[in-house]
């Protein structure tokens, strides 16, 4: 996704990787191995398919190939690709499941997030 909206990811935590703590960043980042904390941040998060993600999240918008778990908060766009799975709570203003995606758990929409109609 950091490609195709012209962002390009400035960081990256590979596939074979774990990492327990807080992320904050400014601008895309890509995970593709496994995250266990807090994430935070302006820019876009982009889930790889080899990614297993149990974490509160905070972002601007988000691309999911992986495995997500939490409580998830996003500003603008979730997209949950074939490969993708969401588990928990979401609030975003868009939410995009392609073909085989997997979304379990609450949602709110609204023009923008905590906005309950």
């Amino acid at each position: 996704m950091g490609e195709k909206n012209g962002e390009d990811v400035k960081a990256f935590l590979g596939k074979g990787a774990v990492f327990h703590g807080k992320l904050l960043f400014s601008e895309s980042v890509r995970i593709d191995g496994d995250f266990h904390g807090e994430i935070s941040g302006e820019g876009t998060l982009v889930v790889g398919e080899t990614a297993e993600i149990k974490a509160d999240i905070v972002v601007n918008s988000m691309a999911v190939s992986g495995r997500v778990t939490g409580k998830l908060e996003v500003k603008n766009r979730v997209e949950i690709f074939a490969s993708g799975k969401v588990y928990g709570d979401l609030m975003t203003p868009t939410l995009v499941i392609r073909e085989g995606g997997v979304f379990k758990g609450s949602i709110v929409m609204g023009d923008e997030p905590g906005d309950t109609g």
